[in-house]
């Protein structure tokens, strides 16, 4: 059956008001995406490639490919409820073991290919999963830390070679030897919205990264903020694409799976670090007309002289999150544009996309984060209380649980940690915001001390953790400092142990060390020496006299 999400109504009050969640009963996020479209041979997805190659998958191609990988991970032993990780940048494997696992009725577990060991090798345990499917960059990482996984009993590299063919006891073979030979037929195993389908790792202020699960429904919850973002033009000869990292909610929620529901293309391409000529060039040879961009690559793009002169461009909008979009942001893709909307979206891995703009409804009000998307009962609480503040008074954003898909169902193997985000029927964000006269929400801060890094979370504790691991270091504090390109840096004040002084050898020798250990974009940009570090008269660091 071909069911969608729509918007009939002409106003967003209608909307808000007669919006229902009506899924299917035998819903199967796969069967949703790639194997209901009745017009299956329509392109699905164009990838191309650094070295000049390109590709095209229908959706049919995209559902017999991954009814293949769907019966090699039955052949390895893969049953309802087991993990299969995916470390795949965006390449046709990363997508098609997402959609093998939901057919059978696994749980896909996203992760950065830009992980360090120490990253990779929580992930794998918390999560105990069985298969990781890892691109051959991927390679020595995986590796290092399978010894340490002992619930992992399968290894499949995409584009590689990989020697040996056994980590201990964890087998290793290529992703194509794997799936080579079997069956594009699979009956996809009965399930409904509320059935695991993927837990995505989010940091935290304290503590380890945390194991968000959701379920098979939470792509259709999706869908209702993808066709406002993007101005209600979701069918037609509409083309998507992201620079970001389909690891994260952000691009396969925000773009991905939702253009699929709707049956409309998505561009692959394994960027690596975004460069911005490289994305217009993209764009203008796959005509997008909708992506997804994060403000630290707007910002990267407002840097290139007349764009639409030198791209021959078909954008109409752009939708970005993660942090608050400027004005001169919107001004910039009005005048260098022609005109391409830029929209605000607000989410979180827990709950994504409650908040949006949508011109087509409603005036943008730069700086605003714009309103609740039908669908999500969004408010703006007394994180003590639960009651709904006042007009302009400061709370903090709570979405009401409900039968709402995008809430997530809890915290892998955490219980404590879910029931701290909940509050009777509310989950809170743990993001401070006030709602103005007509319904419009404006962010003020995080309630705690979480970075954000060119659209990427980080945790203070983490950094500061893998920094502790040198020999030099006596005592470190990280946080957070304004950056125009990024929106901010990290940066590590660092006390050095006795007998070491600082120095540039041992600023490089901390970044190495926290890329190695944990990602590429957690390493402190911004490393200061200091004798002490201020600390309270308990002995916790001050972390406001650090920036």
């Amino acid at each position: 059956m071909a069911w969608h999400v729509t918007f009939d109504e002409d106003s967003y009050d209608k909307a808000r008001e007669s919006f229902e969640w009506d899924l299917p009963t035998d819903f199967n996020a796969a069967t949703d995406l790639v194997g209901k479209h009745p017009d299956g041979d329509r392109p699905a997805l164009f990838q191309a490639y650094p070295d000049g190659r390109r590709e095209a998958y229908t959706f049919d191609d995209l559902d017999r490919r991954s009814n293949a990988v769907a019966n090699a991970l039955e052949s390895m032993g893969v049953d309802r409820g087991d993990r299969v990780a995916i470390a795949v940048p965006q390449k046709p494997a990363n997508v098609l073991t997402h959609l093998a696992c939901w057919k059978r009725g696994a749980v896909s577990l996203p992760l950065s290919v830009l992980f360090g060991d120490d990253a990779l090798r929580y992930r794998l345990q918390d999560s105990e999963a069985r298969v990781a499917v890892v691109d051959a960059a991927q390679w020595e990482t995986i590796n290092a830390v399978a010894p340490d996984c002992p619930a992992l009993e399968h290894v499949l590299v995409v584009d590689g070679d990989p020697e040996p063919t056994r980590i201990g006891e964890t087998t290793v073979q290529t992703f194509e030897a794997a799936v080579e030979g079997r069956s594009s037929e699979y009956e996809t195993v009965a399930t409904d919205a509320d059935t695991p389908a993927i837990v995505m790792y989010t940091s935290g202020s304290t503590g380890e990264p945390k194991g968000v699960l959701h379920t098979h429904d939470l792509w259709v919850g999706h869908c209702p903020a993808f066709s406002m973002y993007f101005e209600r033009d979701v069918r037609g000869d509409s083309v998507y694409w992201t620079p970001a990292d389909w690891a994260w909610i952000g691009a396969l929620g925000d773009l991905v799976f939702p253009a699929w529901h709707y049956g409309r293309p998505v561009v692959g391409y394994p960027m690596g670090s975004f460069d911005p000529e490289t994305a217009l060039e993209l764009a203008a040879e796959f005509d997008v007309t909708n992506a997804f961009v994060p403000p630290t690559a707007i910002r990267m793009l407002m840097e290139v002289d007349d764009p639409t002169e030198q791209y021959d461009l078909s954008l109409e909008a752009i939708c970005s999150g993660g942090e608050p979009l400027t004005r001169e942001i919107l001004e910039w893709a009005d005048a260098e544009l022609e005109g391409t909307v830029i929209n605000e979206l607000y989410g979180q891995t827990e709950a994504n996309l409650l908040v949006t703009n949508c011109r087509d409804w409603f005036p943008a009000k730069p700086g605003s984060m714009g309103k609740p998307v039908p669908g999500h009962d969004v408010a703006v609480i007394d994180p003590d209380s639960g009651d709904p503040v006042d007009t302009g008074e400061v709370g903090e954003i709570a979405v009401r649980r409900g039968d709402d898909p995008v809430i997530f169902e809890e915290y892998w193997n955490a219980p404590e940690k879910t029931a701290a985000v909940t509050l009777g029927e509310w989950h809170r964000t743990g993001d401070l915001a006030k709602r103005d006269e007509d319904g419009s929400l404006w962010f003020v801060s995080r309630d705690d001390d979480l970075i954000i890094t060119s659209g990427y979370r980080v945790a203070p504790r983490e950094v500061e953790e893998a920094i502790l691991e040198h020999d030099a270091v006596e005592q470190v504090g990280v946080v957070g400092v304004p950056d125009e390109t990024r929106g901010e840096i990290i940066k590590a004040v660092v006390q050095p142990a006795a007998g070491e002084t600082g120095s540039d050898g041992l600023r490089t020798e901390i970044r190495t060390l926290v890329r190695e250990r944990l990602a590429e974009y957690e390493y402190p940009r911004a490393i200061e020496f200091v004798d002490e570090l201020p600390t309270t008269t308990t002995g916790k660091i001050r972390r406001t006299e650090l920036v």
